[in-house]
Protein backbone atom coordinates (compact mmCIF):
# COMPACT_ATOMS: atom_id res chain seq x y z
CA UNK A 1 0.00 0.00 0.00
CA UNK A 2 1.77 2.96 -1.67
CA UNK A 3 0.21 6.19 -2.22
CA UNK A 4 2.85 6.60 -4.98
CA UNK A 5 1.85 3.67 -6.80
CA UNK A 6 -2.28 4.33 -5.26
CA UNK A 7 -2.23 7.58 -5.94
CA UNK A 8 0.11 8.82 -8.29
CA UNK A 9 -2.67 11.11 -9.80
CA UNK A 10 -4.05 12.71 -6.91
CA UNK A 11 -1.08 15.63 -6.15
CA UNK A 12 -3.67 17.86 -5.78
CA UNK A 13 -5.70 16.14 -3.19
CA UNK A 14 -2.63 14.90 -1.05
CA UNK A 15 -1.26 18.20 -0.81
CA UNK A 16 -4.65 19.67 0.74
CA UNK A 17 -5.21 16.28 2.80
CA UNK A 18 -1.57 17.17 4.57
CA UNK A 19 -2.18 20.78 4.85
CA UNK A 20 -5.14 19.33 6.81
CA UNK A 21 -3.49 16.91 8.74
CA UNK A 22 -1.24 20.19 10.17
CA UNK A 23 -4.11 21.93 10.88
CA UNK A 24 -5.35 19.31 13.01
CA UNK A 25 -2.25 18.73 15.10
CA UNK A 26 -2.01 22.82 15.27
CA UNK A 27 -5.73 22.41 16.46
CA UNK A 28 -4.30 19.63 19.24
CA UNK A 29 -1.69 22.23 20.15
CA UNK A 30 -4.28 24.92 20.36
CA UNK A 31 -6.51 22.72 22.68
CA UNK A 32 -3.55 21.25 25.06
CA UNK A 33 -2.23 24.98 25.93
CA UNK A 34 -5.92 25.94 26.68
CA UNK A 35 -6.10 23.09 29.21
CA UNK A 36 -2.41 24.04 30.53
CA UNK A 37 -4.35 27.52 31.31
CA UNK A 38 -6.88 26.17 32.74
CA UNK A 39 -5.15 23.96 35.23
CA UNK A 40 -3.66 27.12 36.47
CA UNK A 41 -6.18 29.17 36.98
CA UNK A 42 -8.04 26.22 38.98
CA UNK A 43 -4.77 25.75 40.97
CA UNK A 44 -4.95 29.69 41.47
CA UNK A 45 -8.25 29.37 42.50
CA UNK A 46 -7.74 26.52 44.92
CA UNK A 47 -4.52 28.38 46.33
CA UNK A 48 -6.87 31.64 47.17
CA UNK A 49 -9.50 29.93 48.36
CA UNK A 50 -6.92 28.09 50.86
CA UNK A 51 -5.41 31.16 51.86
CA UNK A 52 -8.79 32.72 52.47
CA UNK A 53 -9.67 30.33 54.87
CA UNK A 54 -6.89 29.82 56.76
CA UNK A 55 -6.87 31.46 60.13
CA UNK A 56 -5.26 34.77 60.65
CA UNK A 57 -2.08 34.97 62.99
CA UNK A 58 -2.23 36.22 66.58
CA UNK A 59 -6.04 36.22 66.21
CA UNK A 60 -9.31 34.95 67.91
CA UNK A 61 -9.57 32.62 65.03
CA UNK A 62 -5.84 31.16 65.26
CA UNK A 63 -7.06 29.91 69.06
CA UNK A 64 -10.21 27.88 67.54
CA UNK A 65 -7.56 25.44 65.64
CA UNK A 66 -6.79 23.53 68.74
CA UNK A 67 -10.38 21.69 68.52
CA UNK A 68 -10.16 18.50 66.61
CA UNK A 69 -12.52 19.34 64.19
CA UNK A 70 -11.20 22.59 62.93
CA UNK A 71 -7.91 21.37 62.83
CA UNK A 72 -9.10 18.46 60.65
CA UNK A 73 -10.28 21.68 58.74
CA UNK A 74 -7.15 23.01 58.61
CA UNK A 75 -5.39 20.26 57.25
CA UNK A 76 -7.74 20.23 54.23
CA UNK A 77 -6.55 23.81 53.96
CA UNK A 78 -2.91 22.76 53.81
CA UNK A 79 -3.75 19.98 51.23
CA UNK A 80 -5.97 21.53 49.03
CA UNK A 81 -2.95 23.55 48.88
CA UNK A 82 -0.78 20.91 48.23
CA UNK A 83 -3.65 19.76 45.84
CA UNK A 84 -3.42 22.90 43.90
CA UNK A 85 0.52 22.50 43.66
CA UNK A 86 -0.20 19.30 41.19
CA UNK A 87 -2.28 20.99 39.00
CA UNK A 88 0.52 23.60 38.14
CA UNK A 89 2.65 20.42 37.80
CA UNK A 90 -0.12 19.03 35.31
CA UNK A 91 0.21 22.56 33.53
CA UNK A 92 3.99 22.71 33.89
CA UNK A 93 4.62 19.05 32.60
CA UNK A 94 1.74 19.43 29.33
CA UNK A 95 3.82 22.72 28.52
CA UNK A 96 6.71 21.63 27.99
CA UNK A 97 6.35 17.77 27.01
CA UNK A 98 3.31 18.57 24.33
CA UNK A 99 2.42 22.06 23.37
CA UNK A 100 6.35 22.81 23.45
CA UNK A 101 7.56 19.72 21.61
CA UNK A 102 4.51 19.97 19.33
CA UNK A 103 4.85 23.15 18.35
CA UNK A 104 8.73 23.13 17.17
CA UNK A 105 7.75 19.47 15.52
CA UNK A 106 4.94 21.61 13.36
CA UNK A 107 7.45 23.91 12.02
CA UNK A 108 9.66 21.66 10.71
CA UNK A 109 6.87 19.41 9.40
CA UNK A 110 6.08 22.39 7.21
CA UNK A 111 9.36 22.51 6.54
CA UNK A 112 9.56 19.04 5.55
CA UNK A 113 6.15 19.34 3.49
CA UNK A 114 7.01 22.24 1.61
CA UNK A 115 10.35 20.68 0.41
CA UNK A 116 8.43 17.42 -0.73
CA UNK A 117 5.84 19.23 -2.81
CA UNK A 118 8.22 21.50 -4.72
CA UNK A 119 9.97 18.25 -5.88
CA UNK A 120 6.97 17.26 -6.65
CA UNK A 121 5.71 20.19 -8.69
CA UNK A 122 9.32 20.29 -10.42
CA UNK A 123 8.92 16.82 -11.41
CA UNK A 124 5.88 17.37 -12.76
CA UNK A 125 6.91 20.86 -14.52
CA UNK A 126 9.70 18.83 -15.82
CA UNK A 127 7.23 15.97 -17.57
CA UNK A 128 4.81 18.65 -19.03
CA UNK A 129 7.86 20.33 -20.60
CA UNK A 130 8.66 16.92 -22.16
CA UNK A 131 4.96 16.80 -23.32
CA UNK A 132 5.36 19.97 -24.72
CA UNK A 133 8.47 19.01 -27.09
CA UNK A 134 6.81 16.30 -28.12
CA UNK A 135 3.77 17.78 -29.31
CA UNK A 136 5.92 20.66 -31.03
CA UNK A 137 8.00 17.92 -32.81
CA UNK A 138 4.83 15.66 -34.07
CA UNK A 139 3.51 19.10 -35.18
CA UNK A 140 6.53 20.21 -37.20
CA UNK A 141 6.59 16.10 -38.17
CA UNK A 142 3.03 16.30 -39.52
CA UNK A 143 3.64 19.94 -41.13
CA UNK A 144 6.74 18.48 -43.26
CA UNK A 145 4.63 15.21 -44.82
CA UNK A 146 2.06 17.77 -45.72
CA UNK A 147 4.50 19.69 -47.41
CA UNK A 148 6.02 16.78 -49.16
CA UNK A 149 2.97 15.71 -50.38
CA UNK A 150 1.88 19.12 -52.05
CA UNK A 151 5.60 19.30 -53.12
CA UNK A 152 4.94 16.02 -54.43
CA UNK A 153 1.75 16.86 -56.26
CA UNK A 154 3.14 19.63 -57.54
CA UNK A 155 6.03 17.98 -59.04
CA UNK A 156 3.92 15.00 -60.79
CA UNK A 157 1.78 17.83 -62.30
CA UNK A 158 4.58 20.03 -63.62
CA UNK A 159 5.98 16.41 -65.09
CA UNK A 160 2.47 15.66 -66.71
CA UNK A 161 2.48 19.11 -68.16
CA UNK A 162 3.90 18.96 -71.67
CA UNK A 163 3.50 23.05 -72.05
CA UNK A 164 5.92 23.71 -68.81
CA UNK A 165 9.54 23.71 -69.58
CA UNK A 166 12.05 20.76 -68.43
CA UNK A 167 13.96 23.67 -66.06
CA UNK A 168 10.54 24.46 -64.59
CA UNK A 169 9.99 20.35 -64.03
CA UNK A 170 13.78 19.97 -62.56
CA UNK A 171 13.08 22.61 -60.11
CA UNK A 172 9.74 20.92 -58.90
CA UNK A 173 11.38 17.85 -58.85
CA UNK A 174 14.29 19.16 -56.82
CA UNK A 175 11.70 21.16 -54.25
CA UNK A 176 9.91 17.80 -53.88
CA UNK A 177 13.17 16.00 -52.92
CA UNK A 178 13.38 18.66 -50.54
CA UNK A 179 10.31 18.48 -48.68
CA UNK A 180 10.61 14.87 -48.84
CA UNK A 181 13.71 14.88 -46.79
CA UNK A 182 12.42 17.73 -44.34
CA UNK A 183 9.41 15.43 -43.72
CA UNK A 184 12.58 12.51 -43.01
CA UNK A 185 14.24 14.42 -40.50
CA UNK A 186 11.14 15.72 -39.10
CA UNK A 187 9.94 12.21 -38.58
CA UNK A 188 13.16 10.97 -36.93
CA UNK A 189 13.58 13.96 -34.62
CA UNK A 190 9.66 12.92 -33.55
CA UNK A 191 10.62 9.30 -33.37
CA UNK A 192 13.72 10.33 -30.87
CA UNK A 193 11.39 12.83 -28.96
CA UNK A 194 8.71 10.16 -28.86
CA UNK A 195 11.06 7.71 -27.16
CA UNK A 196 12.37 10.15 -24.80
CA UNK A 197 9.32 11.24 -23.41
CA UNK A 198 7.86 7.53 -23.17
CA UNK A 199 11.18 7.56 -21.09
CA UNK A 200 10.56 10.51 -19.15
CA UNK A 201 6.88 9.58 -18.52
CA UNK A 202 7.84 6.28 -17.30
CA UNK A 203 10.92 7.40 -14.79
CA UNK A 204 8.24 9.81 -13.64
CA UNK A 205 5.31 7.84 -12.78
CA UNK A 206 7.23 4.51 -11.78
CA UNK A 207 10.42 6.54 -10.35
CA UNK A 208 9.88 10.18 -9.23
CA UNK A 209 5.97 10.26 -8.13
CA UNK A 210 6.41 7.38 -6.10
CA UNK A 211 9.37 8.06 -4.39
CA UNK A 212 7.96 11.95 -3.60
CA UNK A 213 4.04 10.42 -2.44
CA UNK A 214 6.31 8.08 -0.72
CA UNK A 215 8.10 10.85 1.67
CA UNK A 216 5.15 12.45 2.28
CA UNK A 217 2.96 9.30 3.15
CA UNK A 218 5.99 8.97 5.29
CA UNK A 219 5.41 12.24 6.88
CA UNK A 220 1.78 11.93 6.99
CA UNK A 221 2.41 8.65 9.25
CA UNK A 222 4.72 10.26 11.82
CA UNK A 223 2.32 13.27 12.12
CA UNK A 224 -0.53 10.97 13.16
CA UNK A 225 2.59 8.63 15.62
CA UNK A 226 3.50 12.01 17.19
CA UNK A 227 0.05 12.99 17.78
CA UNK A 228 -1.03 9.68 19.34
CA UNK A 229 1.92 9.56 21.04
CA UNK A 230 1.48 13.48 22.46
CA UNK A 231 -2.38 11.91 23.65
CA UNK A 232 -0.51 9.21 25.54
CA UNK A 233 1.29 11.74 27.22
CA UNK A 234 -1.31 13.88 27.54
CA UNK A 235 -2.97 11.15 30.12
CA UNK A 236 -0.07 9.69 31.27
CA UNK A 237 0.81 13.74 33.06
CA UNK A 238 -2.11 13.19 34.61
CA UNK A 239 -1.38 9.62 35.99
CA UNK A 240 1.91 10.94 37.18
CA UNK A 241 0.28 13.47 39.55
CA UNK A 242 -2.49 10.35 40.55
CA UNK A 243 -0.73 9.14 43.62
CA UNK A 244 0.37 12.33 45.27
CA UNK A 245 -3.46 13.89 44.88
CA UNK A 246 -4.58 10.52 46.61
CA UNK A 247 -1.79 10.97 49.32
CA UNK A 248 -3.78 14.55 49.66
CA UNK A 249 -7.12 13.10 49.54
CA UNK A 250 -5.79 10.61 52.19
CA UNK A 251 -4.09 12.94 54.58
CA UNK A 252 -7.49 14.57 54.35
CA UNK A 253 -9.22 11.16 55.38
CA UNK A 254 -6.72 10.69 57.96
CA UNK A 255 -7.59 14.19 59.82
CA UNK A 256 -11.29 13.32 59.24
CA UNK A 257 -10.63 10.41 61.43
CA UNK A 258 -8.89 12.25 63.86
CA UNK A 259 -11.77 14.35 65.03
CA UNK A 260 -13.08 13.48 68.34
CA UNK A 261 -16.38 14.79 69.94
CA UNK A 262 -14.90 13.74 73.19
CA UNK A 263 -12.01 15.51 73.21
CA UNK A 264 -13.55 18.97 71.82
CA UNK A 265 -15.84 18.49 74.53
CA UNK A 266 -13.55 18.40 77.11
CA UNK A 267 -11.39 21.60 75.68
CA UNK A 268 -14.63 23.48 75.62
CA UNK A 269 -14.68 22.58 79.47
CA UNK A 270 -11.18 23.91 79.76
CA UNK A 271 -12.03 27.09 77.70
CA UNK A 272 -14.94 28.01 79.77
CA UNK A 273 -14.54 26.43 83.23
CA UNK A 274 -15.01 28.90 86.14
CA UNK A 275 -13.37 26.83 88.85
CA UNK A 276 -16.52 27.99 90.87
CA UNK A 277 -19.00 25.39 92.90
CA UNK A 278 -22.64 25.24 91.38
CA UNK A 279 -25.40 26.35 94.28
CA UNK A 280 -26.69 24.46 96.70
CA UNK A 281 -30.63 23.49 97.87
CA UNK A 282 -32.96 26.25 98.15
CA UNK A 283 -34.12 26.87 102.12
CA UNK A 284 -37.23 26.62 102.90
CA UNK A 285 -38.60 30.23 103.97
CA UNK A 286 -41.00 30.14 106.62
CA UNK A 287 -43.27 33.49 106.10
CA UNK A 288 -45.43 32.41 109.06
CA UNK A 289 -42.79 33.94 111.26
CA UNK A 290 -43.42 37.76 112.06
CA UNK A 291 -39.77 38.36 111.83
CA UNK A 292 -39.50 37.15 108.30
CA UNK A 293 -42.36 38.69 107.19
CA UNK A 294 -41.56 42.10 107.86
CA UNK A 295 -38.08 41.16 106.91
CA UNK A 296 -39.96 40.61 103.02
CA UNK A 297 -42.22 43.26 103.03
CA UNK A 298 -39.12 45.97 103.93
CA UNK A 299 -39.64 49.07 101.41
CA UNK A 300 -35.89 50.44 98.91
CA UNK A 301 -34.44 51.52 102.18
CA UNK A 302 -30.97 50.74 104.09
CA UNK A 303 -32.60 49.52 106.80
CA UNK A 304 -31.71 45.44 107.43
CA UNK A 305 -33.67 42.81 109.54
CA UNK A 306 -32.03 41.77 113.11
CA UNK A 307 -29.83 38.98 112.75
CA UNK A 308 -28.55 40.37 109.21
CA UNK A 309 -24.80 41.05 108.43
CA UNK A 310 -24.10 44.35 107.74
CA UNK A 311 -22.73 44.59 103.93
CA UNK A 312 -18.87 45.14 103.69
CA UNK A 313 -18.75 47.40 101.37
CA UNK A 314 -20.85 50.48 103.39
CA UNK A 315 -18.57 53.19 101.24
CA UNK A 316 -18.64 54.65 98.16
CA UNK A 317 -17.98 51.95 95.51
CA UNK A 318 -18.52 53.01 91.94
CA UNK A 319 -14.81 53.23 91.86
CA UNK A 320 -14.13 49.94 93.01
CA UNK A 321 -15.99 47.87 90.51
CA UNK A 322 -13.22 47.66 88.44
CA UNK A 323 -13.06 43.97 88.29
CA UNK A 324 -16.85 43.41 86.98
CA UNK A 325 -16.94 46.75 84.73
CA UNK A 326 -16.72 46.07 81.14
CA UNK A 327 -15.42 50.14 80.04
CA UNK A 328 -12.06 48.60 81.66
CA UNK A 329 -9.90 49.87 78.29
CA UNK A 330 -6.97 49.42 79.99
CA UNK A 331 -4.64 46.02 79.85
CA UNK A 332 -5.69 43.40 82.26
CA UNK A 333 -3.41 42.90 85.51
CA UNK A 334 -0.11 40.63 85.12
CA UNK A 335 -1.52 38.12 87.40
CA UNK A 336 -4.70 37.39 85.62
CA UNK A 337 -6.25 38.09 88.95
CA UNK A 338 -9.23 39.25 86.89
CA UNK A 339 -10.51 36.35 85.38
CA UNK A 340 -11.69 33.10 87.03
CA UNK A 341 -9.96 30.39 88.74
CA UNK A 342 -9.78 28.02 86.14
CA UNK A 343 -9.09 30.33 83.54
CA UNK A 344 -6.38 31.61 85.51
CA UNK A 345 -4.77 29.21 86.12
CA UNK A 346 -4.70 28.06 82.36
CA UNK A 347 -3.22 31.67 81.43
CA UNK A 348 -0.53 31.19 83.99
CA UNK A 349 0.28 28.15 83.07
CA UNK A 350 0.53 28.97 79.34
CA UNK A 351 2.97 32.16 80.73
CA UNK A 352 5.23 29.76 82.39
CA UNK A 353 5.41 27.60 79.12
CA UNK A 354 5.84 30.68 77.02
CA UNK A 355 8.50 32.09 79.48
CA UNK A 356 10.46 28.69 79.19
CA UNK A 357 10.86 28.75 75.73
CA UNK A 358 12.64 31.98 76.01
CA UNK A 359 14.93 30.63 78.56
CA UNK A 360 15.96 27.76 76.35
CA UNK A 361 16.34 29.99 73.09
CA UNK A 362 18.49 32.22 75.02
CA UNK A 363 20.25 29.66 76.45
CA UNK A 364 20.79 27.85 72.73
CA UNK A 365 21.96 31.30 71.68
CA UNK A 366 24.40 31.44 74.66
CA UNK A 367 25.75 27.78 73.65
CA UNK A 368 26.29 28.40 70.06
CA UNK A 369 27.91 32.20 70.90
CA UNK A 370 29.95 29.75 73.84
CA UNK A 371 31.13 27.29 71.11
CA UNK A 372 32.04 30.19 68.73
CA UNK A 373 34.14 31.91 71.47
CA UNK A 374 36.05 28.28 71.75
CA UNK A 375 37.21 27.95 68.01
CA UNK A 376 37.97 31.73 68.27
CA UNK A 377 40.44 31.32 70.96
CA UNK A 378 42.12 28.22 69.40
CA UNK A 379 41.71 29.87 65.97
CA UNK A 380 42.77 33.08 66.45
CA UNK A 381 42.58 34.17 62.66
CA UNK A 382 38.70 33.24 62.22
CA UNK A 383 37.98 36.29 64.76
CA UNK A 384 38.35 37.61 67.78
CA UNK A 385 36.98 35.99 70.89
CA UNK A 386 36.57 39.29 72.97
CA UNK A 387 34.05 40.33 70.40
CA UNK A 388 31.36 37.47 71.85
CA UNK A 389 31.49 38.78 75.51
CA UNK A 390 29.37 41.28 75.36
CA UNK A 391 26.55 39.68 73.96
CA UNK A 392 27.18 36.46 76.04
CA UNK A 393 27.22 38.61 79.16
CA UNK A 394 23.66 40.48 77.85
CA UNK A 395 22.02 36.59 77.28
CA UNK A 396 23.04 36.21 80.84
CA UNK A 397 20.90 38.59 82.27
CA UNK A 398 18.27 38.14 80.10
CA UNK A 399 18.62 34.64 81.31
CA UNK A 400 18.51 35.54 84.87
CA UNK A 401 15.18 38.17 84.47
CA UNK A 402 13.58 35.09 82.51
CA UNK A 403 13.75 33.07 85.56
CA UNK A 404 12.59 35.41 88.27
CA UNK A 405 9.72 35.85 85.79
CA UNK A 406 9.55 32.14 85.93
CA UNK A 407 9.67 31.99 89.94
CA UNK A 408 6.98 35.05 89.90
CA UNK A 409 4.60 33.27 87.76
CA UNK A 410 4.85 29.31 89.20
CA UNK A 411 4.42 31.38 92.67
CA UNK A 412 1.12 32.30 91.35
CA UNK A 413 0.28 29.66 89.37
CA UNK A 414 1.00 27.14 92.83
CA UNK A 415 -1.25 29.84 94.44
CA UNK A 416 -4.13 28.85 92.42
CA UNK A 417 -3.70 25.48 92.49
CA UNK A 418 -4.08 25.57 95.61
CA UNK A 419 -7.10 27.89 95.93
CA UNK A 420 -9.00 26.01 93.16
CA UNK A 421 -12.26 24.06 95.26
CA UNK A 422 -12.83 20.51 95.21
CA UNK A 423 -16.25 19.61 93.35
CA UNK A 424 -18.34 17.38 96.12
CA UNK A 425 -21.77 15.27 95.40
CA UNK A 426 -23.40 17.45 98.03
CA UNK A 427 -22.87 20.75 97.40
CA UNK A 428 -25.42 23.26 99.10
CA UNK A 429 -26.82 26.18 98.07
CA UNK A 430 -26.92 28.74 101.41
CA UNK A 431 -26.69 32.21 102.04
CA UNK A 432 -23.22 31.37 103.45
CA UNK A 433 -21.86 29.61 100.25
CA UNK A 434 -19.28 32.00 99.34
CA UNK A 435 -18.21 32.83 102.58
CA UNK A 436 -17.80 29.14 103.27
CA UNK A 437 -15.22 28.71 100.31
CA UNK A 438 -13.12 31.76 101.38
CA UNK A 439 -13.55 30.77 105.18
CA UNK A 440 -9.44 30.30 105.37
CA UNK A 441 -8.86 33.58 103.81
CA UNK A 442 -11.42 35.73 106.41
CA UNK A 443 -9.40 34.19 109.05
CA UNK A 444 -6.17 35.44 107.56
CA UNK A 445 -5.03 39.12 107.44
CA UNK A 446 -3.19 39.60 104.46
CA UNK A 447 -4.02 36.55 101.85
CA UNK A 448 -5.54 37.13 98.76
CA UNK A 449 -9.17 37.17 98.18
CA UNK A 450 -11.48 34.95 95.82
CA UNK A 451 -14.02 37.19 93.66
CA UNK A 452 -17.14 36.03 92.71
CA UNK A 453 -15.59 35.97 88.63
CA UNK A 454 -12.05 34.54 89.80
CA UNK A 455 -10.23 37.75 90.49
CA UNK A 456 -8.29 37.94 93.75
CA UNK A 457 -7.39 40.40 96.18
CA UNK A 458 -5.80 41.03 99.49
CA UNK A 459 -7.93 41.99 102.46
CA UNK A 460 -6.06 44.10 105.00
CA UNK A 461 -8.44 43.21 108.06
CA UNK A 462 -11.19 42.02 109.14
CA UNK A 463 -13.29 45.13 109.79
CA UNK A 464 -16.88 44.86 108.13
CA UNK A 465 -16.22 47.75 105.93
CA UNK A 466 -13.22 46.77 103.25
CA UNK A 467 -10.94 49.87 102.94
CA UNK A 468 -9.68 50.28 99.73
CA UNK A 469 -6.98 53.17 98.37
CA UNK A 470 -8.11 55.55 95.99
CA UNK A 471 -6.59 55.58 92.83
CA UNK A 472 -6.55 57.39 89.42
CA UNK A 473 -8.45 54.27 87.99
CA UNK A 474 -11.00 55.04 90.92
CA UNK A 475 -11.43 58.82 89.64
CA UNK A 476 -12.02 58.00 86.90
CA UNK A 477 -15.22 56.30 87.85
CA UNK A 478 -16.10 58.45 90.02
CA UNK A 479 -16.82 61.32 87.51
CA UNK A 480 -19.02 59.31 85.63
CA UNK A 481 -22.54 59.76 85.92
CA UNK A 482 -24.38 56.92 87.93
CA UNK A 483 -26.16 54.16 85.69
CA UNK A 484 -30.08 54.70 85.21
CA UNK A 485 -32.39 52.33 87.21
CA UNK A 486 -34.12 49.66 84.81
CA UNK A 487 -35.97 47.73 87.81
CA UNK A 488 -36.54 46.27 91.06
CA UNK A 489 -34.95 43.00 92.60
CA UNK A 490 -35.72 40.97 95.74
CA UNK A 491 -32.49 39.31 97.60
CA UNK A 492 -34.01 35.47 97.53
CA UNK A 493 -31.27 34.57 99.79
CA UNK A 494 -28.23 36.29 101.71
CA UNK A 495 -25.08 37.10 100.17
CA UNK A 496 -22.07 38.47 101.97
CA UNK A 497 -19.90 40.59 99.70
CA UNK A 498 -16.82 40.08 100.59
CA UNK A 499 -14.28 40.24 97.80
CA UNK A 500 -14.47 43.72 95.67
CA UNK A 501 -16.81 44.73 93.45
CA UNK A 502 -19.76 42.76 95.19
CA UNK A 503 -22.69 44.06 97.63
CA UNK A 504 -23.69 42.27 100.87
CA UNK A 505 -27.49 41.70 100.79
CA UNK A 506 -29.75 40.55 103.23
CA UNK A 507 -32.36 38.41 102.36
CA UNK A 508 -36.07 39.30 100.82
CA UNK A 509 -33.90 42.72 100.78
CA UNK A 510 -35.66 44.86 97.59
CA UNK A 511 -33.06 47.09 95.96
CA UNK A 512 -32.79 48.48 92.52
CA UNK A 513 -30.86 47.07 89.01
CA UNK A 514 -28.82 48.98 87.61
CA UNK A 515 -27.16 46.71 85.10
CA UNK A 516 -28.99 43.25 83.64
CA UNK A 517 -26.74 40.19 83.80
CA UNK A 518 -24.70 39.50 80.98
CA UNK A 519 -24.25 36.10 80.76
CA UNK A 520 -21.56 35.77 83.11
CA UNK A 521 -23.72 35.49 86.66
CA UNK A 522 -23.78 38.66 87.83
CA UNK A 523 -26.67 40.98 88.11
CA UNK A 524 -25.75 44.63 88.92
CA UNK A 525 -27.90 46.68 91.90
CA UNK A 526 -27.98 49.88 93.66
CA UNK A 527 -29.54 50.05 97.82
CA UNK A 528 -28.20 53.83 98.00
CA UNK A 529 -26.67 56.76 95.46
CA UNK A 530 -23.09 55.36 97.46
CA UNK A 531 -23.65 51.86 97.62
CA UNK A 532 -23.85 49.34 94.43
CA UNK A 533 -22.34 46.08 93.15
CA UNK A 534 -22.93 43.19 92.00
CA UNK A 535 -24.52 40.13 93.44
CA UNK A 536 -24.97 36.27 91.92
CA UNK A 537 -27.87 36.41 89.62
CA UNK A 538 -29.49 32.99 91.32
CA UNK A 539 -29.66 34.94 94.77
CA UNK A 540 -32.07 37.85 93.42
CA UNK A 541 -35.47 38.33 92.04
CA UNK A 542 -35.59 40.59 88.81
CA UNK A 543 -38.37 42.67 87.98
CA UNK A 544 -37.78 44.72 85.02
CA UNK A 545 -39.69 48.40 84.23
CA UNK A 546 -40.16 49.15 80.81
CA UNK A 547 -37.88 46.87 78.50
CA UNK A 548 -39.40 44.09 80.09
CA UNK A 549 -42.76 42.21 79.75
CA UNK A 550 -43.63 41.27 83.34
CA UNK A 551 -41.41 40.46 85.89
CA UNK A 552 -38.00 37.94 85.03
CA UNK A 553 -37.10 35.48 87.71
CA UNK A 554 -33.80 34.17 87.25
CA UNK A 555 -33.96 30.70 89.23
Amino acid sequence: MSWGTELWDQFDNLEKHTQWGIDVLEKYIKFVKERTEIELSYAKQLRNLSKKYQPKKNSKEEEEYRYTSTRAFLATLNEMNDYAGQHEVISENMTSLITGELSRYVQELKQERKSHFHDGRKAQQHIETCWKQLEASKRRFERDCKEADRAQQYFEKMDADINVTKADVEKARQQAQLRHQMAEDSKAEYSSTLQKFNSEQHDHYYTHIPNIFQKIQEMEERRIVRIGESMKTFAEVDRQVIPIIGKCLDEITKAAELVDHKNDSQLVIEAFKSGFEPPGDIDFEDFTQPMKRTISDSSLSNSRGDGKSEPKFGSKSKGKLWPFIKKNKGAGPEDFSNLPPEQRRKKLQQKVDELNRDIQKEMDQRDALTKMKDVYIKNPQMGDAASVDHRLAELGQNIEKLRIEVQKFEGWLAEVEGRLPARTDHARRQSGLYEAQNTSAVNSCAQDRESPDGSYTEEQSQETEMKVPATDFDDEFDDEEPLPTIGTCKALYTFEGQNEGTISVAEGEMLYVIEEDKGDGWTRIRRNEDEEGYVPTSYVEVYLDKNAKGAMTYI
